[in-house]
């Protein structure tokens, strides 16, 4: 378990994920061409909101259902 600060909409929060996850998350924004930092802030957005696919998860595990339904997506490509 890692814990890392972020900033969304220019408050600092920490976040505690798995290595693995942190990993998965850099390669992500990277490939979107996006900091750690604004792809967390998208993922932010989006839970809570009926669209947000992890509607109403706290971030920590909305970060992980954002890399598990990324990964999954990639499998089947």
């Amino acid at each position: 378990m890692h814990k890392r600060s972020v900033t969304i909409d220019g408050h600092r929060t920490s976040i505690s994920l798995e290595d693995a996850f942190w990993t998965e998350l850099s390669a992500i924004a990277r490939a979107r061409g996006l900091s750690v930092n604004a792809l967390v802030a998208e993922i932010d957005h989006a839970r809570g909101t009926p669209l947000g696919t992890a509607k109403g998860a706290n971030l920590s595990s909305a970060l992980r259902l954002h890399v598990l339904d990324e990964l999954k997506k990639a499998q089947r490509n």
